[in-house]
């Protein structure tokens, strides 16, 4: 039924694939093609209940979904494109969205959260709705991360020939890296810092020795750039557990007008006054504690504004930092010893954005990004917020905007700083990797703040030390378990839930639209409402 809603632009890339995948696919379209010529008789089988719907003359379950951001969001429209409506979206904000963050800074959108579809083909879903959208204009621009000024901290430029020479170096050590995961050889490597170290130190040797200086600056600059997709410091995250992550292919897109875009055909689905903003969640008493008087609610949400919420299934898809920080106390009785240990134990990093607008701009438009070429010995001495800075890059449609990223905890440092404060630093290490001390400090400023942010608590997830798969598995793990007398009550979604696409928000699609099935599919086994307690 989903291949009847494609547009046509979509349609014809469907048609397009080769083998036979895209065989599989025109046999799919050609079906539904025919079916639009079959007898009336016919078209009224069609319109009955399908496997993805629910009975519409059965009693619908109550479903409180905790968090309007694109899971929670993914998962109220899963349930109300199949017949379920008796839901409730408790957004502790007063906007949609979560980590999707658009806003404008004069005539630029300015991407406070997500920035990207890391992975711009037809398997990624969030790909997929900002194309059936229209958001996505051909011909449709990947970004190049090799684009860009590799600058010294002596305020030296190096050679575009050099610098791409280790790049592609770098590139390989990444490769290698993510292999770990998949090689089984039981050896472990410890941090994704030791690992890639001692990789750089061993390919160094293979340079002549008059280039080894510049080659190791940006060797470990970008190493210091690989923070990004942490969030946290390379000391904390795991070598062996790197490549656990499944990247898609198509590169990385931007949508011009904003990712928040991606909202409208979620929000547009949902039954009227679903969604309740302001409504931060304090305390959730379920199971038996709900359950001691007969035909009693499985599940009570009380909100922090002491309205409560009556539930047969409670969603949650909060951030981890929030459950990190909050999960402790915000569930009657506690969760179980599984679940906490997956809480505590994977990894959750904090990633800022500083967008810098400039009177008078003072690079060249379109050349790329500045990338810092620290040294090693300057990153281990990590005496101000500034050396969490891990590269400037141009603001896609933007002359006169640039957009600084920092990572770790420099970034919570930077938070606590004053607009002033942060001004100042930015343009002092600016001054120093161009050399150029007449650099103007920027007209405005807007960053995040996303550690600082109590409903958020950081950015998203990563596989550090102390964690494995089997932690998002237990994350992911309805609560009771599938194994057990009484049905799931409490149901986890979020990027941080979706093993090998955590911190992604396809990841975060996916997780939502999987626990709107796992409720579909119970409302079905049981013809309604599960049992009471």
């Amino acid at each position: 039924m989903i291949v009847q809603t494609l547009s046509p632009s979509i349609k014809s890339l469907l048609l397009s694939q080769k083998g036979r995948f895209g065989q599989i696919l025109q046999n799919i379209l050609r079906k539904f093609s025919t079916s639009k010529k079959q007898s009336e008789k016919d078209t009224y089988k069609q319109c009955t209940i399908t496997d993805n719907m629910v009975d519409p003359c059965r009693p619908e379950p109550a479903v409180v979904i905790i968090g309007a951001g694109i899971a929670g969001l993914s998962v109220a429209q899963r349930l109300a494109q199949c017949g379920l409506s008796k839901f409730t979206v408790l957004e502790a904000t007063e906007r949609p969205g979560g980590r999707i963050h658009s806003c404008w800074l004069g005539d630029v959108v300015a991407e406070m959260g997500c920035q990207w579809i890391h992975g711009a083909c037809i398997s990624n879903p969030v790909y997929t709705l900002a194309a059936q959208e229209g958001l996505l204009k051909p011909p449709v621009k990947r970004i190049d991360n090799s684009k860009g000024l590799y600058l010294t901290s002596d305020g030296r430029a190096i050679d575009h020939g050099t610098a791409m020479m280790a790049y592609h170096v770098f590139g390989q050590i990444k490769r290698e890296a993510g292999n770990l995961f998949t090689m089984g050889c039981g050896k472990e490597h410890g941090s994704l810092l030791n690992f890639i170290s001692l990789r750089i130190q061993q390919e160094l040797q293979k340079f002549p020795e008059e280039q080894r200086y510049e080659v190791s600056r940006i060797l470990y600059g970008l190493t210091q750039r690989m923070r990004y997709h942490a969030g946290d410091d390379l000391t904390k995250v795991s070598a062996d557990n790197y490549g656990s992550f499944i990247p898609l292919p198509g590169g990385s897109v931007q949508i011009p007008l904003g990712f928040v875009g991606v909202l409208s055909p979620l929000l547009k689905e949902l039954p009227e006054c679903s969604v309740k903003f302001g409504k931060p969640v304090g305390l959730i008493r379920w199971g038996a504690v709900q359950g001691r008087k007969k035909g009693g609610p499985r599940a009570v949400v009380q909100c922090c504004d002491g309205e409560e919420y009556c539930a047969d299934y409670v969603v949650l898809t909060v951030s981890l930092g929030v459950l990190k920080e909050h999960a402790e106390k915000m569930f009657c009785p506690a969760l179980p010893a599984n679940k906490m240990e997956a809480i505590n134990c994977l990894g959750y990093g904090n990633i800022d954005k500083i967008f810098l607008d400039y009177e008078k701009p003072f690079w060249v438009w379109s050349e790329g990004g500045i990338k810092f070429a620290w040294s090693p010995d300057e990153l281990s001495h990590r005496t101000d917020w500034t050396k969490g800075l891990v590269s400037i890059e141009e603001v896609e449609g933007s002359k006169h905007v640039l957009c600084a990223f920092i990572c770790g905890p420099e970034s919570i440092v930077m938070e606590h700083a004053s607009d002033e404060e942060v001004a100042e630093g930015i343009t002092r290490v600016l001054r120093q990797f161009t050399g150029d001390a007449s650099l103007p400090y920027p007209s405005t400023i807007l960053r995040s703040k996303w550690a600082s942010d109590p409903y958020f608590c950081g950015s998203y997830s990563y596989m550090n030390l102390n964690s494995n798969v089997g932690h998002q598995c237990d994350l992911s793990c309805p609560v009771p378990g599938s194994c057990d007398p009484v049905p799931p009550i409490l149901m986890f979604a979020g990027e941080a839930t979706c093993a090998g696409h955590h911190s992604t928000v396809q990841g975060a699609r996916l997780s939502g639209i999987r626990e709107a099935e796992r409720i579909l599919q119970l409302t079905k086994k049981y013809g309604g409402p599960p049992p009471t307690v």
